[in-house]
């Protein structure tokens, strides 16, 4: 009986094991989903965080400072409602609007497929720009709302002083549901790395009779992306989306607001340098977490974004205050801390894919033509934008968006294109030919500067028609923290 029972057991065995190998491949060709590593998580929390804090207490306090006293409360109530009036409509449909599919209107617009956030969780995440590296969804909704928060509020310092409290209450509500998300999508919303390295990786693996199908899968996720991102245009953290945007919207405002009463024959100086001094610093940290967290990813590109982002700012902070000091006689801290902006503006759009002494070339060029517009244009052409967001921003903006079509360049000390087609899997820098480059660069500031004007210029109509943009001169000359707000920022 034993040696039965010894086969039987043998036999047993021997099925087992070969169910268990038979299961094995099955088990090995499912690869776990992407998880988001604690690092990076933490890193884009802080990022977000910084974002925040370079809106409200930086530029409200920045802006605040540019102001006469009699004003300094209504910047500060502009920029802080802003903040928050664009905060409940990003959730609403502002963030499904700028990172989802549209449909038809796809390459200009998202849909509403994520209004008020349906199917965002804390288990959903968000694609980073590596294969297989992602982030908590929620975290990256709340990373992009700080920007879709900032946006608007720039544009704030070229009418300062002279727009009903109202007023711009509803022009910014009009202006980031037609102006900004469609913006954001047109420049940012793309498939994403995973989507393009799976969709490689069948069109190697398929057969010859197969090929042609994988072939037009992959072109198809590729082409589900906005125009601007379609074009090739590179915009790490906003030069388009946000700073050009924000200055050509601008100037819009000022020249169809007019100007302060007074402007041109009394003193309007800013009422407290200091307080414009602490808010450019607070800008300066702030900004880190806007360019760096734009990485998504706490790795080495996110190193080079930050010295990008100390380089460029120090380098056009010099330049503007020697381009001052050479053509007024002195050095000024408004002078100073006007060319930190302007580099950090600049620097925004190519902060990625430049080198560090790109990046200290680009600022040296910003902080000069930066300089020449806010006074010298500015002055010839006679328009009021009471704190120089055209010529600051609008400006900066394009001069680093155009340059990062060179910058970029791997022989200039740039990272070169990624392209995740030629190597599913990892990330590896595509073939680059700077005319090309320039030219999506080009393309993108025009229908931005297009976009925006019109767009911002019928906005701003509109709301005219309905409300009214300015108070009558005797409240404007009052001030606008007594008549529109019922209090002073100084008792």
């Amino acid at each position: 009986m034993k040696p039965r029972l010894l086969m039987r057991l043998a036999g047993c065995a021997m099925a087992m094991l070969a169910v268990a190998l038979l299961a094995a491949p099955a088990f090995a060709q499912a690869p776990a989903a992407p998880t988001p590593n604690k690092g990076d998580t933490a890193f884009m929390f802080v990022s977000t965080v910084i974002v925040l804090m370079m809106t409200v207490p930086g530029l409200a306090l920045f802006y605040g400072g540019l102001v006469r006293s009699k004003n300094m409360l209504s910047v500060l109530m502009q920029v802080f409602a802003t903040v928050c009036l664009v905060a409940i409509i990003w959730v609403v449909y502002g963030y499904s609007l700028a990172f989802t599919g549209g449909g038809s209107l796809n390459a200009y617009v998202g849909g509403l497929d994520k209004a008020f956030l349906k199917g965002v969780s804390a288990e959903t995440v968000a694609a980073t720009f590596s294969n297989g590296v992602v982030i908590p969804e929620y975290l990256y909704v709340a990373f992009q709302m700080t920007f879709a928060c900032i946006t608007p509020a720039l544009i704030v310092g070229a009418f300062a002083e002279r727009i009903k409290f109202s007023a711009l209450l509803l022009f910014m509500a009009l202006w980031v549901t037609f102006i900004y998300f469609p913006m954001a999508h047109m420049v940012w919303y793309w498939a994403g790395p995973d989507a393009i390295g799976d969709a490689a990786k069948k069109v190697a693996e398929a057969a010859a009779d197969a090929k042609p199908a994988a072939e037009a899968a992959l072109a198809a996720v590729q082409a589900d992306a906005g125009m601007i991102f379609s074009w090739g245009a590179l915009d790490f953290a906003g030069g388009t989306v946000v700073h050009i945007n924000a200055g050509i919207a601008g100037l819009v405002g000022a020249l169809i607001i007019g100007k302060r009463v007074g402007y041109g024959r009394e003193q309007m100086a800013p009422h407290s340098l200091t307080m414009t001094m602490i808010g450019a610093s607070l800008l300066w940290v702030g900004w880190f977490g806007f360019n760096c967290g734009s990485n998504l990813e706490a790795n080495g590109t996110a190193a080079l974004v930050m010295i990008n982002t100390f380089v460029a700012t120090a380098a056009a902070a010099l330049s503007w205050m020697l381009s001052e000091w050479s053509t007024k006689g002195k050095p000024s801290l408004l002078g100073l801390v006007s060319g930190a902006i302007a580099g950090l503006v600049a620097i925004t759009p190519a902060c990625g894919f430049s080198g560090p002494m790109g990046s200290i070339v680009l600022g040296l060029i910003s902080g000069v033509v930066c300089f020449i517009f806010c006074t010298g244009i500015k002055n010839a052409l006679g328009y009021d934008d009471s704190l120089d967001v055209f010529g600051v921003h609008c400006i900066g903006g394009i001069v680093g968006a155009i340059a990062t079509g060179f910058l970029v360049a791997p022989y200039l000390g740039g990272t070169g294109i990624a392209d995740y087609a030629s190597k599913p899997g990892e990330l590896a820098a595509g073939e680059y030919i700077m005319a090309t480059q320039v030219i999506a660069q080009l393309k993108g500031v025009a229908t931005t500067l297009i976009w925006s004007g019109v767009g911002s210029a019928v906005l701003y109509k509109i709301v005219d028609i309905i409300i009214g943009l300015r108070p009558d001169e005797q409240r404007e000359r009052e001030g606008l923290d007594v008549t529109e707000h019922g209090e002073r920022a100084y008792n």
